[in-house]
């Protein structure tokens, strides 16, 4: 006995499969461009992106103007502190230990060194542009003009005591991978300064990523 084949039965499965397997080769071939993709766009943000340190002991002094025409001296890995009834001037030497160039944003005074990151809106904007570059020294200057601020009673106490930190904000050259870095400002060991002054120290203690995953889990 004969079987009947049913020829557009077979012709149908055989379409079916064939859209089958090029749906599968194109899904595959989609998800690794799309892998290529983020892998190259991580290698591109890996080129941009900064990371500030205390810079180190060798690097030259900078000298530095604030706004009213008054100049600090800051030497490597430390910072220089000046404080009168009515302001504190902060000029801290720090280093760029990133691939990219970085651009300082603004500044933040927490109420201690252990107190979690404050939003971002209570940021001080830095009143001109600071570019950090790659591999290299630069600086972060703080204004406290305001006897009456929160800021100014943190920098005075902590001065008095064992040192404040200061919380910089900072990003890449394209305004984005923003990171805030937690700088502590601490006297030195009694005679480590230079003349009379104070010896200040600069040291990190976090830091954190606002557009990317943090370094932690």
């Amino acid at each position: 006995m004969w079987l009947m084949v049913d020829w557009v039965l077979i012709s149908n499965l055989g379409t079916a499969l064939g859209t089958t397997v090029l749906a599968v080769a194109t899904f595959i071939s989609t998800r690794s461009a799309n892998r290529s993709t983020r892998l190259a766009e991580r290698a591109l943000l890996n080129g941009l992106r900064p990371i500030l340190l205390p810079s180190n002991w060798s690097d030259s002094p900078q000298k530095v103007r604030f706004m009213e025409g008054k100049w600090m001296v800051v030497r490597g890995g430390h910072a220089a502190l000046e404080i009168s009834d009515n302001a504190v001037y902060l000029l801290m030497s720090v280093r760029n230990a990133g691939a990219g160039v970085a651009i300082l944003h603004g500044w933040h005074l927490p109420p201690d060194a252990r107190a979690p990151l404050s939003p971002v809106e209570e940021f001080h904007r830095l009143t001109r542009d600071i570019y950090v570059p790659a591999n290299d020294a630069g600086f972060c200057q703080v204004a406290i003009r305001d006897p009456e601020s929160a800021d100014f009673r943190n920098a005075t106490a902590g001065a008095a005591g064992e040192g404040f930190a200061v919380d910089v904000l900072y990003g890449d050259a394209e305004g984005s991978q923003r990171v805030v870095s937690r700088f502590f400002i601490t006297p030195g060991p009694a005679g480590a300064g230079h003349d009379d002054d104070v010896d200040w120290l600069l040291m990190v203690s976090r830091h954190w990523n606002l557009d990317l995953p943090a370094p932690r889990g």
